[in-house]
């Protein structure tokens, strides 16, 4: 059975930083795009990043300019550099992944993989 779990959530002050992982088993890191979505109490769930096999990425508007998607094919993993924390950042991260292709990177729906999330807060 395919697992994704996540750690480095935590809580930081305005401004600061946090980077988040995700590591994947037992598949392939190069057969799958990966993403990160994160849900705000009484929100709805929404993207954050998403990247391609091909490592292409692509961002919310939201987060543009602050967070960084990144990934390590050898070691199955996915990061998030998140830089210049608002306090509107703070939400349950999850690490997302589904395998070859997807008609739309920054639909939760072409995600069939979840990991259990990890807790960013952040304090103003």
């Amino acid at each position: 059975q395919v697992q994704l779990v996540e750690s480095g959530g935590g809580s930081v002050q305005a401004g600061g930083s946090l980077t988040l992982s995700c590591t994947g088993s037992p598949f392939r890191a190069s057969d799958v795009y990966m993403g990160w979505f994160r849900q705000a109490p009484g929100k709805e769930r929404e993207v954050v990043a998403s990247i391609k096999r091909n490592r292409s990425t692509v961002y919310a508007n939201s987060v543009k300019g602050r967070f960084t998607i990144s990934r390590d094919n050898v070691k199955n993993a996915l990061i998030l550099q998140m830089n210049s924390l608002e306090p509107q950042d703070t939400a349950m991260y999850y690490c997302a992944a589904g395998y070859i292709y997807a008609s739309d990177y920054l639909n939760e729906a072409e995600y069939p993989i979840w990991g259990q999330g990890t807790q960013v807060t952040v304090s103003s």
